[in-house]
């Protein structure tokens, strides 16, 4: 198994569970350490539990894993939801003064901290926190300097004398945890490797910056936000016009008329707001523009929990606006993959002047990853397709409409798209179905032929779709006993399960979809024909995946790992439902999520 350290923080939000999450991260990726950062908390602005897990290694840490070996609570309630996490080995570190600890497993070192000795609590109502971090580090194997040289980054700005308290009270932790704990056997490791930490969020609005995205338009609405922080705060350097609208119905039409005018555009959103969105899409299907929409799933229906993680929305992506119409929708896989997914799809958006939709969750967008900077292309191809700008047509230079032909009947279905203004290509532009000039057939007469062709003249898109789009490929042995098959954010934990299950003696491959529409069906039966026992894994109720796999596909699995309680799977989730599947004992499970938050 991966070598890898997780530590646990747990609090009442506004405890500050967060800043030594940020300073762990930072001393760990400065280590040249990969990590993993998900932060589980409830819907509340002040006194919800939250509990922050990070976990870092030499190796790719691809998910929350399955133990914690340091455990910080900062509460009482901390401490009674969490201590039981902890196994042979583990250590936690808590304040003496107002936390209590309950029984232990045996072989867990508990490190009760004299705050009120250490540091004047009455000066610095947070010094429980930074000098956990301070005794922390001491057990980890990691010297002093690096923790000083974060602190003095994390408090520059309220002046010297807050460095320096903060300094002094991660020391007195540091040295009390010398003189009085019993530090981990295998000091953390350091590597020569330089990582950057991003959150789902970021790298998103960070990947249509380097595709080129100069509209950016949201309503605020978790977990997607983070999109719309980091485009408000980088608008004016990357050049990117950014809108936060009334309302997301608002959004998605500005979003489009933003596209129309022949700019690449953008805007993200979660499950609530999606479905505002769906008529929008369809005008964006009707008049051929392309547009890129994000969907951050969080757990439903309706508000349902706004905090948690979810693969509830695929079917809502499926059937967004009504008809038939070409489009493309992809869930990426990682965080990583969130930056690279962006460029992708806008070039596919654009070539076959589509929606091009995203369907991510809050699992990665609002967890954290190291991602090395080479795997950060910000200069990434860019194919605008058959986008009109000057006068590079075959129409005549007078401003009417000339011969040019907006939805011109091509083979490929494809029309040269002319932006708005340029001289000879004249057109119009409406939600009604069009000839191909675009005078529209469905307000004073129909024209069932013309219809027909046009509707026929789309669609043909789709074949070019999935032409410009990789299938899926299968990781592991060929002839493994379990085929694991997920979509989206499900990789990073199906993997390493794999390892597990390998190890372990039972021999597991994984099937990882991330394009959705088109879904190369033909591809996929083609992998799975030598399955041996097939098990779709996914975060939702109802099999979402598995009855659309179905659908298109009438691939029927074995079974089935499910899992709905807006906690993300960890590795021993599907471990443990693979081997009461292989031996027959059920053909769905449902893990049950240990950690109560």
């Amino acid at each position: 198994m991966k070598r890898t350290f997780a530590i646990g923080i747990g609090g009442a939000a506004g405890q500050g569970v967060a800043t030594p999450g940020d300073i762990f991260a930072k001393i760990f990726s400065r280590r040249g350490l990969n990590l993993n950062a998900y932060n589980a908390y409830q819907s509340i602005i002040r006194g919800g539990h939250t509990f922050l897990t990070i976990r870092a290694g030499p190796d790719k840490v691809t998910n929350m894993g399955d133990r914690i070996d340091l455990f910080m609570p900062l509460n009482q309630d901390s401490m009674d939801r969490h201590l039981r996490l902890l196994s042979p080995g583990a250590a936690c570190l808590y304040n003496a003064d107002t936390v209590q600890p309950g029984p232990a497993a045996e072989g867990v070192q508990l490190c009760a901290l004299p705050v009120a000795e250490l540091a004047d609590i009455s000066r610095n109502k947070v010094a429980q926190n930074t000098i956990a971090i301070g005794a922390g580090l001491h057990m980890m194997g990691i010297g002093f300097q690096s923790l000083e040289d974060v602190l003095q980054e994390q408090f520059k700005k309220k002046g010297d004398a807050v460095v320096a308290e903060n300094v002094s009270v991660a020391r007195a932790g540091y040295d009390y945890a010398a003189a009085h704990f019993t530090a981990f056997p295998n000091p953390l490791p350091k590597t020569e490797n330089r990582y950057a930490i991003l959150s789902g969020n970021i790298a998103m609005a960070m990947g249509g910056a380097a595709a080129g995205v100069k509209f950016y338009c949201a309503y605020p609405m978790s977990p997607s936000t983070g999109v719309l922080h980091w485009m408000a705060a980088h608008a004016r350097k990357a050049g990117i016009m950014v809108r936060q609208v009334e309302d997301e119905i608002g959004v998605v039409n500005m979003a489009i008329g933003a596209a129309q005018a022949g700019v690449r555009s953008m805007c993200a959103t979660s499950g609530g707001g999606f479905a505002l969105m769906s008529e929008g899409l369809g005008m964006s299907a009707m008049m051929e523009t392309p547009v890129v929409v994000i969907n951050c799933q969080r757990a439903g229906p309706s508000t349902g929990v706004p905090t948690k993680t979810e693969q509830g929305d695929l079917w809502q992506m499926l059937g967004a606006a009504f008809g038939d119409y070409p489009r493309v929708i992809a869930a990426p896989l990682d965080i990583g993959d969130c930056f690279k997914l962006i460029p992708e799809i806008f070039n596919i958006a654009d070539r076959f002047q589509c929606p091009g939709l995203v369907l991510c969750d809050l699992l990665l967008s609002e967890g954290r990853l190291s991602v090395h900077p080479k795997d950060l292309d910000f200069n990434p191809p860019i194919d605008r397709g058959e986008l009109i700008t000057g006068n590079n047509g075959t129409a005549s230079s007078a401003p009417t409409n000339g011969s040019y032909k907006r939805y011109k009947f091509t083979e490929s279905g494809v029309s040269p798209r002319a932006v708005p203004g340029v001289p000879g290509h004249v057109h119009t532009v409406a939600t009604d179905e069009h000839m191909e000039d675009g005078v529209l057939i469905s307000d004073e007469f129909t024209n069932p032929i013309k219809r027909r062709e046009m509707m026929e003249k789309r669609m043909r898109k789709v074949a070019g779709i999935e032409a410009s789009i990789p299938p899926p490929e299968l990781w592991g042995p060929r002839d493994a006993e379990v085929t694991l098959i997920g979509w989206g954010s499900t990789k990073g934990v199906i993997e390493e399960a794999c390892e597990i299950l390998n190890e372990q003696g039972i021999s597991a491959n994984q099937l990882q979809i991330r394009w959705l529409v088109p879904l190369h069906g033909d591809a996929i039966l083609e992998v799975l024909k030598d399955s041996r026992h097939t098990i779709i894994v996914e975060n939702n109720y109802s099999g979402q995946f598995a009855r659309y796999l179905r659908s298109e596909t009438s691939f029927v699995a074995n079974g089935h790992i499910r899992k709905y309680d807006g906690e993300p799977f960890m590795p021993h989730h599907i471990v443990e439902a693979v081997k009461e599947q292989l031996a027959g004992q059920t053909k769905l499970s449902v893990p049950m999520h240990e950690i109560m938050v």
